[in-house]
């Protein structure tokens, strides 16, 4: 892939805050003026305390979360991991107060719920996790526009770094890996073609069907579990009219507690694993799960909301951009004719795929490797020193670990009774532009403690 293929690919993958409409793109513009205009919390798509930050600050404070301090401090380096916003130290926003610095409620809650569940699920209960705060000064010439990656769109790329790495698998192998996601692509034919036609206006579904049928295709296409997830949690945050979502929306913030919630409830039993190709909610369940959350939320209009706005996600990131499908039944069920109209969904099968095919896994670092150097070339071009979840902000964020002009300092820090972190011992810590193995990560390995 030369240089100008993979930069066009990386600025599609971003989502461009506040950028002109670009053509082609009727659709996806629509549903931000509906979900902007509508939804009680829409505003906050566009104006809230982590744009602020981004747009107006020459100094961010941001909230590391970390299980192994001792090895960090060992070796003085931090690593991203692959899985982390495609390649950076995975943070959340801090805001300076006269009483210490007051947590994102995002932050909150991966330091004193999510963390905490994960070493007790590896056995460790009376473990404590160890905020790190990050000190990051903002250079003259940083990107002060708003592109967030949105992981949804990163299909295309996957299928393309495939491309380039494929000999590490045998032909054999190789065609057993085009073969099992073509079947899975034809297997969901008709799932795939009734989200299309809702989403272009061409039928109607009865939404507690829909939400069956999705059900029954995620074990085959294990990408529409990270669709419908973000569609959940982009619904609860959106609609949500509690008076918790109300007080965090005074603040500029969504409230994450809504999906982490749902995520880790019982029913789900997702807690320190957050496996989304997993991600499905009992269709039977749905009302029940909703009232546990926000008994706010109208259950009948969360479904039909979530027949429409799925089936336009799918749409607009599974399938290639300009192409719209041909009758089903004339497709030619070959890997190379799918990738014509469907390259972005195979690309996001074969990278699900390739951490347990054959002798993949070995070769798998190399993969996110690959398109790590690919993201950190593409934001040191537009020198976006801190990228952020585009899919919707809320509050999720990185630091590019290959900033050139990276000018930062780190402290332990403890929390006091009201919640803030207060900095207590400045750390001796480089940020390294290498990914740490996967199965060293959060929430990767139950037997290994993280090390970003």
């Amino acid at each position: 892939m030369d240089f100008l293929d993979a930069y066009h690919l990386w600025a599609d993958a971003h989502e461009f805050y506040g950028a002109s409409v670009l053509p082609g793109a009727a659709e996806s513009v629509g549903w931000e003026a509906r979900l902007a205009e509508e939804a009680p919390n829409g505003a906050l798509l566009h104006n809230n305390a982590l744009f602020d930050a981004l747009t107006n600050n020459t100094t961010l404070h941001l909230l590391h979360v970390t299980h192994a301090l001792e090895e960090i401090s060992e070796h003085g380096v931090l690593y991203p991991s692959g899985g982390c916003l495609v390649g950076s130290i995975y943070c959340a926003p801090l805001t300076p107060t006269g009483n210490g610095l007051r947590m994102h409620n995002l932050a909150a809650y991966v330091l004193n719920r999510e963390a905490p569940a994960f070493l007790r699920r590896i056995g460790r209960p009376g473990a404590t996790p160890t905020p790190l705060v990050f000190e990051i000064d903002v250079p003259h010439q940083a990107y002060r526009g708003l592109a967030g990656i949105d992981y949804l769109r990163l299909g295309a790329i996957h299928l393309r770094i495939y491309s380039l790495l494929e000999y590490l698998l045998s032909k054999t192998e190789r065609h057993q890996l085009r073969e099992t996601v073509t079947s899975r692509t034809k297997n969901s034919a008709g799932f795939l073609a009734l989200a299309s036609a809702i989403a272009h206006g061409q039928t109607t579904v009865d939404p507690e069907l829909f939400l069956q049928l999705l059900d029954s295709a995620i074990p085959r296409l294990p990408i529409l579990g990270y669709v419908y997830f973000e569609a959940l949690a982009e619904y609860l945050m959106l609609y949500s009219t509690s008076a918790e979502t109300q007080r965090l929306a005074e603040l500029g913030e969504f409230n994450n507690q809504l999906y982490k919630d749902l995520i880790f409830s019982s029913e789900l039993a997702m807690a320190g694993t957050f496996d989304l190709a997993k991600f499905r909610p009992p269709p039977a369940r749905f009302d029940t799960l909703l009232a546990q959350v926000d008994p706010s939320l109208d259950p009948q209009h969360a479904r039909r909301h979530l027949t429409e706005r799925v089936s336009h996600l799918i749409a607009a990131r599974l399938f290639t951009p300009g192409q719209t499908p041909e009758e089903w039944r004339h497709t030619r069920w070959e890997f190379n004719s799918l990738a014509t109209h469907l390259g972005p969904l195979l690309g996001h099968l074969i990278h699900r795929e390739l951490r347990t095919f054959g002798r993949y896994p070995h070769f798998y670092f190399y993969f996110d490797q690959h398109k790590a150097l690919q993201a950190w070339n593409y934001w040191n071009h537009m020198d976006i020193l801190t990228p952020f979840n585009g899919t919707i902000p809320k509050g999720e964020i990185g630091i590019n670990p290959a900033y050139p002009d990276l000018a930062y300092r780190v402290w332990r820090a403890e929390q006091d009774d009201a919640g803030h972190l207060h900095p207590v011992q400045q750390l001796d810590l480089t940020i390294a532009p290498r990914l740490v193995d996967i199965k060293h990560t959060l929430m990767r390995n139950s037997r290994s403690l993280s090390r970003t």
